[in-house]
């Protein structure tokens, strides 16, 4: 399979699509699960292996940012939900625009099945 080479300009490739609409998902809300359904669809479609990684990291970041979420929500009744939910939050928004800047690089992600960055 050829490589392609990256375009000039803002490549709208499907990992790309998915982290904006996770970044989306902080004025809206709603973009978020458009996302997860995406990359799941997506995911299930031969794609190239920088794709892939991006996929399993995208639906990674998601589950794991949901259920901190609510892990943070319930310990706000012993106050450090307060700190948690900030740092799910920057979570979050770093591992999509990490995402989103290789992506638009069409680079894999290093390791996909990471917790951290």
């Amino acid at each position: 399979m050829t490589e392609q080479a990256p375009s000039s300009g803002f490549d709208f490739n499907q990992p790309t699509i998915i982290s904006l609409l996770y970044l989306g998902s902080f004025l809206t809300g709603v973009s978020g699960l458009v996302g997860i359904v995406l990359a799941h669809v997506w995911q299930g479609e031969n794609k190239e292996e920088w794709a892939a990684s991006h996929f399993t990291y995208l639906i990674r970041t998601f589950w794991i940012g949901l259920v901190a979420s609510i892990i943070s929500i319930v310990l706000i009744l012993v106050a450090i939900g307060f700190l948690l939910i900030p740092l799910v939050t920057i979570w979050f928004g770093v591992r999509s625009v990490l995402s989103l800047v290789k992506a638009q690089k069409r680079e894999p992600m290093p390791d996909p099945d990471t917790l951290l960055f």
